[in-house]
């Protein structure tokens, strides 16, 4: 009659390897840290898992059957082969071959994602990069899915079982084509500030007010948001050909050419920048490194602001 596979486990293989290297039930136990009466009886299910004795006593020990020493070489190559399973495979940059997507505003494209593929390309230029939008709703799925590596997203709009990581606070400022009659001054007053037409960034599109707006209304004061657009990416653009200002996070300012960087009249709050990940790829050694080296580079970015 058949082994059923449902009665053999690893360790039973594991001590019919050892059984067969020491032919000695004592020696067996020794080197699986178990007893010997814990051997014998893991030899009488062995027994019966493969009809058949396996080993004869004799003076010297124990002898294997014929049926045992068919075993020896496909249970060698088994169990060489679940040990490989099990075993964590090194990870080389310099011929690692995959895809890794990060899911990514436009902001986070330019102030985390440009500076981390100029690190990326360097460390493993195999590695291909693959960005997609930051979809809230279907976020998690994307994760739990694979679909999505890493999200940069804000602690705000982290699912609370995911892993995620701190990458940066991030503050903004006041910018302005550099030759724009304000930007000499080297500041701004509140007053200048609410007087002036601004731009504004709106993810969703259409809309004027933000979080600029909530802090002048604290102070009692409005602004005229004068241009609505989606992206920061066109924004420099529109200020350098126009008289127009806009409030824009400090990383993105600092990228921009032909621009002022001026500092806000008023406090506005910041945001956190944030790298979230799923349990299916925490432990992958691959996007492991590509996470570790993310975070070195955000680490370096943050020192040279701060400097």
């Amino acid at each position: 009659m058949p082994a059923d596979i449902r009665t053999i486990d690893l360790n039973l293989l594991r001590a019919l390897d050892a059984l067969l290297d020491e032919r000695n039930v004592t020696r067996a136990a020794r080197r699986l840290a178990l007893t010997q009466p814990a051997v014998s009886g893991m030899l009488v299910r062995l027994r019966e898992a493969f009809d058949d004795p396996l080993f004869i006593r004799t003076q010297r020990g124990i002898a294997p059957t014929l049926r045992a020493l068919e075993l020896v070489a496909p249970l060698k190559q088994i169990l060489g082969e679940v040990e490989t399973l099990l075993t964590p495979q090194a990870f080389d940059p310099a011929s690692a071959d995959f895809t890794l997507t990060l899911a990514a505003t436009d902001y986070a494209l330019q102030a985390v994602v440009a500076p981390y593929l100029a690190v990326l390309r360097r460390e493993a230029p195999g590695i291909r990069v693959a960005v997609v939008p930051v979809q809230d709703p279907s976020l998690h799925a994307q994760l739990a899915r694979g679909d999505v590596d890493v999200a940069l997203v804000t602690p705000e709009s982290t699912p609370a079982d995911l892993h995620a990581r701190r990458l940066f606070d991030e503050r903004y400022v006041c910018v302005m084509r550099a030759d724009h009659p304000d930007a000499a001054r080297g500041r701004i007053t509140l007053a200048r500030f609410c007087a002036l037409d601004h731009a504004l960034v709106s993810y969703t599109g259409g809309s004027f007010h933000g979080v600029t707006d909530e802090a002048l209304a604290q102070h009692g004061r409005a602004r005229r948001v004068a241009l609505s657009v989606t992206s920061f990416l066109v924004l420099p653009e529109i200020l350098r050909a126009s008289d127009l200002i806009a409030v824009v996070p400090q990383r993105l300012a600092q990228r921009a050419e032909g621009l002022a960087v001026l500092p806000a009249p008023l406090e506005i709050p910041g945001f956190t920048k944030t790298a979230a990940w799923h349990e299916r790829t925490h432990r992958d050694p691959a996007r492991r490194w590509a996470r570790a080296l993310l975070f070195e580079t955000c680490e370096s970015l943050r020192a040279t602001a701060a400097a």
